[in-house]
């Protein structure tokens, strides 16, 4: 096994860590149900480490060679104490090793030989046995199953939402009415209606008592390099709704081959009656099934807005693998506590509610006393 920096890998690694990603991601669709073939999620490509190893120094990638041949990658970032996470976590959607079939480490031994003792991770994806069992929860990560075209899709929404798609689509034409003619761009490249984005959704994540992601350079970084980024497996997508040449609603996220994997969506306030947010994702899955993408990956996390477009669910996972000692120990009074925490808010839906209110009015306090 060889520890590199994700810029170190030439380009037969990364070759061949693209074909065993189209393998490995067969299997896991497999095994998660997904029905239009391959989840080749764009987040575990070898683009998107070397994207966040530009912003992240520390981060590293394990290689194993067989008969000179090498036949697996695992991802990460190493921080003090040892303490390893996934790549890119707090904003990487599905985590993880690529492996060829039948390659199946020790996980404790792998971290020995990354010099980690310890690695976390909240979005793994399934059909990871080497780190699966380490696992301390699963979740559902709503899909928009596009395999068949859109029009099966809309269809699809029209026996199972048909108010939702009904009020969608009148609401559209509204906003073509009253504000101005309704134009939506798939990849959008300039660079200010990626800025406008960012506005927007610091601003969401101040209103709402969010952390704000984008107050975090190093994430702001890398998506606007992920937006410049053109690659086989991982491209950015800007997509934006215009009203009137006026922007809406807007999202961004990456693409492979097969898979739009949604990141980051937002919308002006102002327009919210409008609901552009939902109108801009419509678009987005029309859009995409036009490119030959087969599936839309909204991510975890409940929203009424993923249980209105979502055809079904992928599962990932959240916890960590750790090898006996006192950095370990160090690193389970550093996260496990918290994670508890927000697990036993999570699964009583009462007690979340009043949380997210208490967040909502904190956040309104504090504007106002700006």
């Amino acid at each position: 096994m060889q520890i590199v920096k994700p810029g170190e890998l030439g380009a037969r690694e990364t070759e061949a860590w693209r074909e065993l990603r189209a393998k490995s991601g067969a299997q896991s669709a497999a095994q998660s149900g997904a029905q239009s073939g391959a989840h080749d999620n764009p987040f575990m490509g070898p683009e998107f480490a070397r994207a966040v190893a530009a912003v992240r120094p520390r981060a590293r990638v394990a290689v194993w060679w067989e008969r000179g041949e090498p036949v697996g990658f695992f991802p990460y970032e190493k921080g003090p104490f040892g303490h390893g996470r996934a790549i890119g976590l707090g904003v990487s959607d599905c985590q993880g090793a690529v492996l060829r079939p039948g390659l199946r480490p020790d996980p404790r031994a792998l971290l020995r030989v990354c010099g980690l003792s310890a690695w976390e991770f909240d979005n793994l994806e399934a059909g990871q046995d080497v780190f699966q069992g380490a696992a301390a929860e699963s979740f559902g990560s709503p899909v928009i199953d596009i395999g068949e075209g859109y029009a099966a899709y809309e269809a699809l929404l029209r026996t199972q939402s048909p108010k939702f798609l009904k009020t969608t689509l009148a609401k559209e034409r509204r906003l073509g009415r009253q504000v101005g003619e309704v134009r939506f761009v798939f990849d959008e490249r300039d660079p200010a209606a990626l800025r406008t984005l960012m506005e927007w959704k610091s601003a969401q994540y101040r209103r709402t008592g969010r952390r704000d992601r984008f107050a975090k350079e190093w994430i702001s970084t890398l998506v606007r390099r992920l937006h410049e980024l053109r690659a086989p497996g991982c491209s950015g997508v800007l997509s934006v709704l215009y009203a009137g040449e006026r922007p809406v609603a807007a999202h961004f996220g990456l693409r492979s081959p097969t898979v739009l994997s949604c990141w980051f969506p937002a919308y002006d306030p102002e327009f919210a009656k409008f609901s552009p947010g939902l109108v801009l994702h419509l678009r987005m899955a029309e859009a995409a099934a036009a490119a030959g993408i087969g599936m839309l990956d909204l991510g975890r996390g409940a929203a009424e807005y993923k249980d209105a477009l979502k055809t079904g669910e992928l599962t990932v996972y959240e916890g960590s693998v750790t090898r006996p000692g006192v950095r370990a120990g160090l690193y389970w009074l550093s996260r496990e506590p918290s994670r508890r925490a927000h697990s036993f808010v999570r699964n009583r839906p009462a007690l979340a509610a009043r949380g997210r209110r208490t967040l909502n009015r904190l956040a309104r306090l504090r504007a106002a006393g700006r």
